[in-house]
């Protein structure tokens, strides 16, 4: 199953159950293996669990907003716009924008800071430097509540153990001077950013999203950033915080908490781990050693394998796509997911609301409900859980994905397949009524007599205490606008979320007198890892035959592939293509006018499209920008597939490409 995080939290905890409890298989992964991944891997090495530690209560206090490589006033302009309504009453807020060209949330910024591809590495070492060799780092934060950490031979996620001795031994080439010949960013503006940090009295929040984790070193960049905070003592009280900001609706809370990458298990659990898998199968009343205990394929291994034949290693044959369109969002599409050479022997199943690049080359295409048709729970990146009920019924035969799921569950289970029974010979997902009969929620007809979701999500709840991520009954979350976990229950009745994590004036897990508690830190002492991770050059550089750095990304008017947005009038009339945003200089070089059709060539492959002369957005020289929304224009034929070797998260936004005028 290739799913994704817009799955609800029912639909994706059903997917993990039917695939990990039911078939003893983890090839299950997410879109958000190619947005999110390296937060996790970041979180998970630096703190010892996943998820952001601060909320979006710290945009409301902040006194120095720092953005690394994103662009939220188009990709989270909801959340972007609490920034801006400070300023308009009259607030001042700092904000540095970090990146490789400049976007409409440069506009609001008091710095902008030009940086190469990769540069951010050397940026966050050049920060750390300047805070240990002027001595302005945060002594006794970092001596009660940190560690320090480097890379392993052989490379492992959790690298080894170093002195801070080392640690600065390994910083001191990072100087001013040298961190600007590697990033591009000028070394006075290191040294201003060090002085943000070095500032005990200022509050300071990182945001990021894809810049940081689609990137060959994305979980090193994480553990940079959140090194930086934790050096400086700019963590755990409010507008102090490292932030990661989710691309969609429920990256965290279906993907990560729930489980559903090729590794997971619900409340954080892997799929490696007895105990991890142990605490499942007694959850979900599963034999002894029904878990499968080696991790599926990631999204990148799995479609490649797919997309190779049989006899040449490809032991995928079946694909079942959810609430996603990897036929044109997955990287290098040549060789993961090219529509023209499909495999005959190979059998593809995509449950969607519209027709896609993905349907187009399904052999079996399954009518799905849209968000609005159904009931669900997301979980966003401040770790709220939000609940809601369906809004109207869906067209025809289209069915909630959740359902579909079941629906096939129930008949592996009347055709005896093993798996679909549990220790006591019922049916894993069995569901009774208000009056203890079961509920025959595989019919259609009878999915709402009760309510699915509830009896999901109770059961998932049960795994939230396991990383302290603790979740409230369904029904306060149909009482309230949301609820971030840890939720904990008062002696009064009364359930109380929690904001600021590991911190002890709000978190309820904290130790008293503690002050801050990193309690699932990885060496088990309550101290978070400041790691040291070096500057390494991209993947792939232009050169002599391909002069021409690419980046990818989205547009305000456009949701991912565009299946959703690309259908409604406005937004198509906004944006009605693809482009390419070209250096008017870098133009008048190669001859090309505004509007004209270009070809932007990689060693992948080649896209043909209309050239936007510095566009809403600005590119320097040597730059250029693509939008992935438009179908008709499959820029991901010419995208890098490698990736991080910890994440396993692609590189998007960074490869080597040569563009052209197309002779009339």
């Amino acid at each position: 199953i290739y799913g994704s995080g817009q799955w609800t939290i029912p639909e994706g905890y059903a997917a993990n159950k039917f695939m990990k409890g039911g078939l003893s298989n983890n090839h299950i992964d997410p879109n958000a293996r190619l947005c999110m991944a390296s937060a996790v891997t970041g979180f998970l090495s630096t703190y010892g669990v996943d998820e952001p530690a601060g909320s979006y209560d710290d945009l409301d206090v902040a006194d120095v907003v720092i953005l690394w490589g994103n662009n939220p006033a188009e990709m989270h302009p909801v959340l972007f716009s609490r920034i801006v309504d400070r300023r308009n009453r009259g607030e001042e807020v700092t904000l540095v924008d970090i990146g490789t060209r400049r976007t409409r949330s440069t506009a609001h910024c008091q710095h902008f800071l030009q940086m190469k591809p990769q540069g951010d590495l050397a940026i966050a070492n050049g920060i750390a430097h300047l805070l240990v060799r002027t001595g302005r780092w945060n002594k006794a934060f970092v001596e009660k509540h940190c560690a320090f950490r480097a890379d392993s031979e052989p490379a492992e996620l959790n690298g080894k153990a170093i002195s801070f001795a080392e640690y600065q031994a390994a910083l001191e080439p990072y100087t001013p001077e040298h961190v600007e010949k590697l990033s591009g960013v000028k070394a006075s503006d290191i040294r201003m950013l060090a002085e943000l940090f070095a500032n005990p009295s200022l509050k300071i929040t990182s945001l990021w999203c894809m810049g940081m984790n689609q990137h060959t070193q994305g979980t090193a960049i994480n553990n940079l950033v959140h090194g930086i905070h934790l050096l400086s003592g700019h963590f755990g009280r409010p507008g102090d915080a490292p932030t990661s900001l989710t691309g969609q609706p429920s990256a965290c809370g279906t993907v990560r908490e729930v489980g559903t990458l090729a590794h997971g298990l619900p409340g954080g659990g892997n799929v490696t781990k007895d105990k991890h898998r142990a605490l499942a199968e007694k959850n979900w009343n599963l034999p002894e050693g029904r878990i499968n205990p080696k991790p599926g394929y990631h999204a990148v291994e799995m479609w490649k394998r797919f997309s190779t034949p049989a006899k040449d290693g490809g032991d995928i044959h079946t694909i079942w796509v959810q609430v996603t369109n990897p036929a044109q969002t997955m990287p290098n599409l040549h060789l993961l997911v090219d529509p023209g050479a499909k495999d005959p022997e190979k059998f593809l199943i995509v449950s969607d609301v519209y027709p896609t690049a993905t349907t187009r080359i399904a052999d079996l295409v399954l009518p799905s409900a849209m968000w609005v048709e159904k009931n669900g729970m997301f979980g966003n990146s401040e770790r709220r859980t939000q609940q809601w009920f369906k809004m109207v019924n869906p067209p025809g035969q289209a069915r909630d994905d959740t359902w579909q799921t079941i629906a096939v569950s129930r008949e592996l289970y009347n055709r005896g397949h093993a798996g679909m029974r549990d220790r006591d010979g019922q049916w894993i997902f069995r569901t009774t009524d208000a009056k203890g009969r079961e509920a025959p929620i595989w019919e259609f007809s009878h999915y709402y007599d009760v309510n699915v979701d509830r009896r999901l999500f109770e059961e998932y709840r049960a795994f939230s205490k396991m990383k302290h991520k603790d979740l409230a009954p369904y029904d306060e979350y149909v009482a309230t606008r949301g609820l971030r976990w840890p939720v904990t229950q008062g002696e009064d009745g009364t359930w109380r979320e929690t904001r600021w994590r590991f911190s002890e004036f709000d978190d309820p897990y904290v130790k008293k007198g503690s002050g801050i508690d990193f309690y699932h830190s990885v060496t088990d002492d309550g101290k978070a890892q400041v790691w040291f991770r070096p500057y390494v050059p991209p993947p792939e550089v232009p050169d002599g035959e391909y002069p021409f750095w690419l980046c990818t990304g989205r547009v305000l008017e456009h949701w991912h592939s565009g299946t959703m947005t690309g259908r409604i009038p406005q937004l198509r009339a906004a944006m009605p293509n693809a482009y390419v945003e070209i250096n008017r200089e870098d133009a008048a070089k190669l001859g090309i006018q505004d509007g004209e059709l270009v070809r932007v060539e990689s060693r992948r492959g080649a896209v043909d499209l209309p050239a936007w002369l510095d566009g809403r957005s600005s590119s320097p020289p040597g730059y250029l920008f693509v939008p992935f929304f438009d179908e008709r224009v499959a820029i991901n034929n010419v995208t890098l597939h490698e990736f991080d070797p910890f994440s396993k998260q692609p590189d998007y936004k960074k490869c080597a490409v040569r563009v052209r005028r197309i002779a009339r």
